[in-house]
């Protein structure tokens, strides 16, 4: 088996990622502007002297109006969606009127610390000063009556409002949507309502109904996943709506490499935090996406695909039987324009072959280049050796997290 020359790999690291939604919320209203802006922490004394500097503006505009109108809860979020509950992602309750300085302030439950301001239009929002903890139930009231919430004219909140966030863990699906809208998987994700079920693999659409494989708490939105082009059935056949697999991990790793994140393959809090941002600004895959198959059927071949469609297809040579080549489908985590490959020979012989286009995809094996008399059948030491031009063509598209399938 050939060996690299001068390489270190990266290390991986994985901790857990947290996902929070919010799976109620009982509120209903009307909108009404009123503009403020002023900040107030999660203490009610706090609350009440950062108020207090907007409440003479408020409490004119409020002068002339007529009745009071009741004050109302328009909206509480994030609603029913992946989004997690951090200091980029807070809490945002909508009243129908600014809040007065002495106004009660929602309430978390349990208790979370945090900070409350006000972004005008009557909104308030709650900024954690740390993710919802995984695995927990929060749940935000908002008080009515006397005691509860009233605006800077003194209108009150007839009926409490309650929203329940769910901490949990991430979700495979969610992950795999997001990598879909922008490009890192062999598939398209359009959203919907429907109520399918899971398509066969390679199928085309492959719909799925999320309330069916989980507790409507907590599930991210269903919606149609497509495949791309015409890609094999090697690669059709390793996909699963929510399931961990290759198809993912080479995703993760080429999100990661473009996003500077250590390629781990894996979901962290921190990788979670840029797909979101990511999302948010249209960061697409400048890359595309790229598959290769390595078929070691005599005439051994290696085709690639790009976006779905056959852009690379020639001979190629795989390992003799005393040093094959291993059978599978792997990422690549590791390219070189250019190497001196060095190890031993079976027979203890050493070596040292420079190579061209060099795109490791598992541990010692390699696609790369080979000056060979011919080529379309076992004669390397375990890599995919190609032509020079064909090996220029692949490396090319192969760049990091793309999978390449050895079968045969």
């Amino acid at each position: 088996m050939k060996r690299q020359e001068g390489y270190e790999r990266r290390r991986e690291g994985h901790t857990a990622a947290q996902r929070v939604r919010v799976a109620m919320v009982a509120v209903t209203g009307a909108a009404v502007a009123a503009a403020t802006a002023f900040a107030v922490s999660s203490s009610a004394a706090h609350g009440k002297n950062a108020l207090a500097s907007a409440a003479q503006a408020a409490q004119a505009a409020s002068r002339g109006a007529g009745p009071t109108a009741p004050l109302r809860v328009l909206s509480v979020s994030p609603g029913n969606s992946a989004d997690p509950v951090t200091a980029a992602d807070p809490v945002r309750v909508v009243f129908s009127a600014a809040l007065a300085p002495t106004s009660p302030l929602p309430a978390f439950s349990p208790a979370v610390a945090g900070r409350w301001h006000a972004v005008g239009g009557g909104a308030m929002v709650f900024t954690p000063a740390a993710p919802f903890r995984p695995a927990a139930e929060v749940t935000l009231r908002v008080p009515a009556g006397s005691a509860g919430v009233r605006s800077a004219a003194g209108a009150l909140l007839p009926t409490p409002a309650t929203a329940v966030f769910q901490a949990g863990g991430w979700s495979t699906l969610r992950l795999e949507q997001l990598l879909a809208q922008l490009g890192y998987l062999p598939l398209t994700w359009t959203p919907g309502s429907g109520s399918g079920f899971p398509g066969q693999p390679g199928s085309g659409a492959v719909e799925v109904s999320y309330t069916q494989r989980r507790s409507a708490v907590g599930a991210p939105p269903g919606g149609v996943f497509s495949w791309q082009g015409n890609y094999p059935s090697a690669l059709t056949s390793q996909w699963q709506p929510g399931q961990p697999g290759k198809i993912l991990t080479g995703a993760l790793m080429a999100f990661q490499a473009d996003h500077g994140l250590p390629m781990t393959g894996t979901a962290t809090r921190r990788l979670w935090r840029v797909l979101f941002n990511a999302v948010a600004r249209g960061q697409h895959n400048p890359h595309g996406y790229t598959y290769a198959l390595a078929n070691q059927a005599v005439p051994e071949t290696l085709t690639v695909w790009h976006d779905g469609y056959v852009v690379v297809h020639g001979l190629a040579n795989t390992g003799t039987a005393a040093t094959p080549t291993a059978d599978g489908t792997f990422p690549v985590y590791l390219r070189h324009r250019s190497q001196v490959m060095r190890g031993l020979m079976p027979n203890g012989t050493p070596y040292a072959d420079p190579v061209q286009f060099v795109s490791f995809y598992h541990g010692d094996y390699a696609v790369h280049s080979m000056a060979r008399p011919s080529y379309g059948h076992p004669q390397s030491l375990g890599c995919v050796e190609l032509p020079l031009s064909e090996a220029r063509q692949a490396w090319a598209y192969l760049g990091y997290g793309s999978l390449v399938t050895v079968t045969g």
